[in-house]
């Protein structure tokens, strides 16, 4: 069952890719939706019939090279588990609503870029599979740049936009930095493990924290410098601040590909590698705080730049950014199930408002910017009550102090309290506390501006502006389902009682003792010693995640006072007043707020200039550098050399060849006779044979 949820894409994308001509346009959509909708139930099924622990699968023997061998295997387990059902239930509802987003797509000729498109979504469907099924590190690494190369096919998949070309440029290269300290880290782990299979390197994280390693001149513990090249490439794929800038950029692909992969699956691969890699997250303390500061960094930072975007979308794409940052607190402070948590009812309320975004997009005949927007419920009623529920979704509207809400308001307050615990109410807390009241701002902003309000803009536009097919609203009324009822279902299986999470997440109750005590702690890093091996090998962590028994940040999270536990629905409570004051009540007063602090406006419009930083700091001087060694380099040194060189030297020789060619015979005669004039003067020099 588990191979046909991970190949199925692939079959579609092939059949799409290189059959579409034989099948017609049609049928590759049909045939490529068809069988994400298959994998998506038989995911289903595995997600609500998991049978306990950890199973390996094999595929086929992959590698076999000295010391390094490794198979294609799955690994399914109850993080897996989450994983399959939030990529393929996204990406089936993304290729459903698809099919009507680019029906009448007018960027390119209707000839082959329909089964293109849905290739590409079907491809990155494979290999964001590929990712969550690994049972070691190269795979989990193939499926992570495969998930690269989609992502770029599909950001710049309008190709005649330039600003589209860029910004796959600018995406690619951007999670090649992330990507190179991901690499480095599975190199170290070969280094001291010579292993790459998970459940080797979980045995032997307790060693590995204990041992020392030279890197960069320097003295580093081995299981934090592991985690931490780990977690940078979690970065650019997570689109964490300082590897941020490509995230609202990547809103030129087709609106789809912002929700399929900017909302609910790449960008999540991230949190997904650090809650895998939760048995050496827990032994790499430095790791986890340097985890915490930038997540909590990246929620507050992009809160405040969605506060003030025009682009609908842009304004999603600053919210996903907040919200992975909420998810990489929680993992950071140890209570990776809550990280979880926040990722799969996310992927829900936050597909829906990009594809919502997406049927107002299409409507408005691809307008936009919400200043020409307004006074659009008339014209969208299914999509305005479904962006609605998403924005209720998102601000974390429920119950205070009861497991009632929708799925954003318990796993976000579900982080909070985490965030509180685990920092003993640090800035990390306050600073989630902080972006929640700028999320439901801005959530309400772009609501208040869309429908609320007179129409702006251009009238011809407002007036020929219509709802969707339902091909586009079925898929939006789904996720709806899982943006109101995913956190009230799961609630107690990511964030109940510990003996309820170690169930959930196949965890044993002994595991803890087992790894606390067993064998004195003598598991160590190397595989070479047998004996040390099996200690560490007894002592592995079993379940899907791993919280050392030191860590009591669950427990405590529950026992966090009431202020904490409100402290999200207050926040949320005051940035909808506040929204509501500056666009309905007094539609005039953002205005003049931006023109009394212009610097302050200007710097969160642009983006706190973190793209002119780095053109200043890298862009320039690699094109400085390129100019350099083309204009010096390539034009004067090497073609320089070439052209003196065939301008100069060899015509001079071709000349004194042809004057000794002039066909008298005393020439020849005279030539010969110097010839043997300088070889007996040679060897009377040399002394002949002797």
């Amino acid at each position: 069952m588990v191979q046909i949820i991970l190949f199925a894409p692939l079959i579609g994308a092939l059949i799409a890719g290189f059959g579409h001509r034989i099948i017609g346009d049609k049928a590759a959509q049909i045939v490529t939706t068809g069988l994400l909708f298959l994998a998506a139930l038989l995911s289903w099924i595995v997600f609500l019939w998991l049978p306990e622990g950890t199973q390996q699968i094999q595929i086929m023997r992959w590698i076999d090279s000295g010391s390094f061998q490794t198979d294609w295997s799955i690994r399914l387990d109850r993080l897996t588990a989450i994983m399959l059902v939030v990529v393929t239930t996204i990406s089936a509802l993304v290729h459903l609503y698809s099919m009507g987003y680019m029906a009448h797509d007018d960027q390119f000729e209707p000839e082959s870029y329909r089964p293109r498109f849905f290739a590409y979504l079907s491809f990155f469907t494979f290999s964001m599979l590929a990712l969550v099924t690994a049972d070691n590190l190269l795979q989990m690494f193939f499926g992570w740049e495969g998930v690269g190369v989609a992502s770029y096919l599909l950001i710049g998949f309008y190709y005649k936009k330039p600003s589209a070309n860029a910004a796959a440029i600018k995406a690619f290269v951007v999670n090649r930095v992330g990507d190179f300290g991901f690499a480095l880290g599975i190199a170290a782990i070969f280094l001291l493990t010579d292993s790459i299979r998970l459940d080797d390197v979980f045995a032997a994280a307790p060693g590995l924290a204990e041992t020392e390693v030279r890197f960069l001149w320097t003295d580093w513990n081995a299981a934090n410098l592991i985690a931490f090249l780990l977690f940078v490439g979690a970065m650019g794929k997570s689109a964490q601040l300082f590897l941020h800038t490509w995230l609202p950029d990547a809103m030129e692909g087709p609106t789809p590909v912002s929700a399929l992969i900017h909302a609910a699956t790449m960008v999540t691969a991230g949190v997904f590698l650090v809650s895998r890699m939760s048995p050496l997250m827990e032994y790499a303390p430095q790791a986890l705080a340097f985890i915490v500061a930038i997540g909590a960094a990246t929620a507050f930072v992009a809160a405040t730049i969605g506060l003030v975007q025009n682009d609908i979308k842009r304004v999603i794409a600053y919210s996903t950014m907040s919200q992975l940052g909420y998810m990489f607190v929680a993992a950071g402070v140890g209570v990776y199930s809550v990280a979880m948590f926040h990722l799969f009812t996310h992927a829900f309320f936050k597909a829906m408002l990009f594809l919502g975004a997406g049927s107002v997009i299409h409507g408005m005949h691809h307008e936009q910017d919400m200043r020409n927007y307004g006074g659009l419920r008339s014209k969208f009623p299914i999509t305005f009550w479904i962006m609605l529920i998403g924005t209720l979704a998102i601000t974390g509207v429920g119950i205070p102090l009861t497991h009632i809400g929708f799925a954003g308001f318990l796993s976000k307050d579900a982080v909070i309290e985490s965030a509180w615990a685990g920092t003993e109410g640090g800035a990390a807390f306050w600073l989630l506390v902080v972006a929640a009241l700028f999320t439901s701002f801005y959530s309400w902003r772009l609501m208040f501006l869309t429908f609320w309000g007179k129409p702006r803009g251009d009238k011809h536009t407002h007036e020929h502006a219509h709802e969707s097919p339902r091909v586009m609203t079925i898929p939006l009324g789904v996720l709806a389902l899982g943006a109101v009822f995913s956190g009230m279902v799961w609630y107690g299986s990511f964030f109940g009682s510990h003996e309820q999470v170690n169930r959930y997440f196949g965890i044993p109750e002994h595991h803890a003792e087992a790894v606390e005590n067993g064998d004195d702690g003598e598991a160590t890093a190397s595989a070479d010693e047998t004996e040390a091996g099996d200690r560490a090998a007894a002592a592995a962590p079993q379940g899907a995640i791993f919280m050392h028994p030191d860590n009591h940040v669950l427990d405590d999270a529950h026992h966090a006072p009431t202020w904490v536990k409100v402290s999200p629905f207050v926040a949320m409570v005051i940035g909808f007043v506040t929204a509501w004051w500056f666009y309905i009540a007094n539609p005039a007063l953002p205005k003049r707020l931006a023109e009394s602090q212009p610097h302050l406006y200007r710097f969160l419009l642009n983006k706190w200039y973190f793209d002119e930083i780095y053109d200043f700091l890298f862009v320039r001087p690699a094109k400085a550098l390129g100019r350099f060694l083309w204009k010096r380099g390539d034009g004067n040194v090497i073609d320089g050399a070439i052209n003196g060189l065939a301008m100069g030297i060899v015509p001079w020789f071709t000349r004194l060849a042809g004057r000794l060619q002039s066909g008298y015979v005393f020439t020849y005669a005279f030539t010969m006779v110097i010839g043997i004039v300088v070889l007996i003067t040679i060897v009377a020099i040399t002394g002949g044979a002797n």
